[in-house]
């Protein structure tokens, strides 16, 4: 038996909840070395075609940002999970 699922939809609020916050508080764990570290702490170097965040240990990217006019593209994947504390 297949579990029934709902689409991506029903994440918006949650998502929404949670990026409407200062990100830079974030603890970051980076898939390359494991360090976990607050967003705040990386090594940020915005005169790239976008914008790119390293690990301040092993110095591999863990954020992507492009943005154009109307949109934003966010690559997280140098991050293995984000940890965000929840507004009280």
């Amino acid at each position: 038996m297949m579990t029934e699922y709902l689409d991506g939809n029903v994440m918006g609020g949650v998502l929404g909840e949670l990026f409407a916050m200062d990100v830079t508080a974030a603890i970051g764990r980076c898939a390359a070395c494991g360090t976990s570290s607050a967003v705040g702490e990386a090594r940020v170097y915005p005169n790239t075609p976008g914008m790119i965040a390293r690990c301040p240990t092993c110095d591999e990217i863990t954020i992507r940002v492009v943005r154009s006019a109307d949109r934003a593209w966010l690559d997280l994947r140098g991050f293995s999970s984000l940890q965000l504390a929840l507004p009280a």
